[in-house]
């Protein structure tokens, strides 16, 4: 807390004369300069003849009486977090809820990674893509975990389902099968932040919407964009040859 300086300064010898004034204002501050009871110096001191203590803007700032309520609400229990404030039952369960989507998709993408990386299918630029991928989820996860316990709330993981083993198909291909069923990964992704930015917006969590905002959708967009034409370039080159040059774009990129 600030404390207002005085508004008027003066030198006064020690009969009260004002000798020399240091600066002046509406205000009857002043410093005096008097002798020190064994005569070895000067005593400075500062008083205020008076004051204006109205708020300028109409808002009146009380500290000491408005902590009291929050100081109340701190809890004692050594099994309750201390820095939980104005976050909904409701956002914690979606953001568990979000973790367990995040760690799923990556789930799906480890086990893509491990297809295309076996020696009879050889694909080392889709096992790259879809290893990154999975890193990639699994880092929001954590993300999602860090702000979880930011908040004050409590990580609850869920179980993951099994994903499949095997992504070659008749019609399309191994990695056009494997790449539509990213984007509806990302795609279904996306859906999900947005329940949870709308589950943060129905609570007026504005912390949380930001976070969604700003370290989610904008990537998540993006990421729908970039795979969408991977999806477009691989229906171009079919099940043939074009699949290894379309393999060696991606190792390299």
């Amino acid at each position: 807390m600030l404390l207002p300086a005085p508004s008027a300064f003066s030198v006064v010898n020690s009969r009260g004369e004002n000798v020399v004034p240091l600066f002046s204002s509406s205000y009857s501050s002043i410093l005096k300069l008097s002798p020190a009871r064994n005569g070895g110096g000067l005593v400075i001191s500062a008083s205020k003849g008076g004051s204006n203590t109205r708020p300028l803007t109409g808002v009146i700032f009380e500290p000491f009486e408005e902590v009291k309520k929050e100081l109340s609400l701190i809890p004692t229990a050594p099994q309750i977090s201390l820095a939980r404030q104005k976050y909904s039952d409701a956002c914690e369960a979606a953001i568990n809820e979000q973790i367990s989507v995040e760690y799923n998709v990556s789930y799906v993408y480890h086990s893509m990674f491990a297809y295309f990386d076996r020696d009879n299918v050889a694909l080392k630029g889709l096992a790259k893509f879809f290893k990154e991928s999975s890193e990639e989820e699994r880092g929001h996860a954590e993300k999602l975990m860090e702000y979880q316990n930011k908040r004050g709330g409590r990580v609850i993981l869920q179980s993951m389902i099994k994903p499949l083993s095997e992504y070659d198909n008749e019609q399309k291909g191994d990695a056009l099968y494997a790449m539509e069923l990213a984007l509806s990964l990302e795609k279904l992704t996306n859906d999900k932040l947005l329940q949870l930015h709308k589950v943060a917006e129905e609570n007026k969590d504005v912390q949380l919407t930001e976070f969604v905002e700003s370290e989610f959708l904008g990537e998540q967009v993006g990421a729908i964009k970039k795979i969408s034409e991977y999806v477009a370039q691989l229906r171009r080159v079919g099940k043939g040859h074009g699949v290894w040059h379309f393999d060696q774009m991606l190792l390299h990129a």
